[in-house]
């Protein structure tokens, strides 16, 4: 660490003890530069955050995903921008280490450049994201050039894009065709000079995942885009086993945390059922005095 005096010079600054190294868009950057991968996940709530902060992870995405795997709905459309600031708010508590990344949801930077920028802003200044994430390519150029003027990191969003499902017609895997291929490199290229920080490839055939990462100098960070992008990120619950539908193709999971918690739930109410829950160990009792009275006037009152 440095810190710049009043002369200009830099002058070395210890790292705090016990402090992780903060990651930012810098140490992105420089992992794409050294060939290391960036690990991302998304993470909605105080406590999944804090165990994906714990485990190293690079960047946590409040993804609008959380319409789907904890509003439970069809589509990540419904969702609005006081619900994600919501649940952007409780992940920022939880994180030290990781980039916070808040999704901009659907609507939320669609048609007004001056709205966009203002709830770009809340995100940042209320909920306390490090950078936003929007979807769309040569589209969104001036506005992420209006996120810059206001100080706003912003990661791009190009190929199957969840928010353009009913113009896509469904989840279904992009640039297969040359003419499409093309337009997702100039889509990206283009993210990259109006200065995002990085770019998530999602649903492309790995082998223009790989093109696309090859021409860009900033972080390209894959779902379901193969293993040549510079990172990958995955929904939490997709992870977990919490999903409660099909897995994507692009999914591994890693963990059964739905037969985890059935069983402890299971296992619960039959405790309950059985009054073996609580035992005597879990339960606070009054001390000899305190009960001899409380004996002595249960009776009284019983005779009365």
């Amino acid at each position: 660490m440095s810190v710049t005096n009043f002369h200009g010079a830099d002058e070395a600054v210890p790292a705090l003890s016990g402090i992780p190294t903060k990651v930012t868009s810098q140490s992105l950057l420089d992992k794409k530069l050294n060939g290391r991968p960036i690990a991302a996940l998304t993470a909605y709530d105080y406590a999944t955050a804090r165990l994906v902060d714990e485990a190293g992870i690079d960047l946590i995405l409040v993804g609008d995903s959380l319409a789907m795997v904890v509003m439970g709905y069809d589509s990540t459309l419904p969702v609005t921008v006081d619900e994600m600031l919501h649940h952007t708010k409780a992940v920022r508590r939880a994180v030290k280490r990781a980039m916070v990344v808040a999704d901009m949801p659907y609507g939320s930077y669609h048609t007004d450049l001056a709205q966009a920028v203002a709830n770009a802003i809340r995100f940042v200044k209320e909920g306390g994201a490090e950078a936003v994430k929007i979807e769309g390519g040569a589209n969104r150029v001036e506005l992420i050039e209006r996120l810059a003027d206001a100080e706003i990191p912003v990661v791009g969003h190009i190929g199957l894009t969840p928010q353009s499902v009913h113009r896509m017609g469904g989840y279904k895997v992009q640039g297969k065709s040359m003419t499409a291929i093309e337009r997702l490199i100039k889509d990206a290229l283009a993210l990259e000079r109006a200065g995002v920080i990085a770019v998530v490839l999602e649903g492309i055939p790995r082998e223009v995942a790989q093109r696309i990462t090859a021409e860009l100098t900033v972080p390209t960070i894959g779902i379901g885009a193969g293993p040549d992008t510079d990172g990958q990120i995955l929904v939490l619950h997709d992870l977990v086993n919490l999903t409660f539908s099909g897995r994507a193709k692009f999914v591994r999971q890693y963990g059964d945390a739905a037969a985890l918690f059935r069983g402890a739930f299971e296992a619960y109410r039959r405790d309950v059922e059985t009054r073996t829950f609580p035992d005597e160990t879990e339960s606070y009792h009054l001390t000899k005095e305190t009960r001899a009275v409380l004996e002595t006037a249960t009776l009284a009152r019983r005779k009365a």
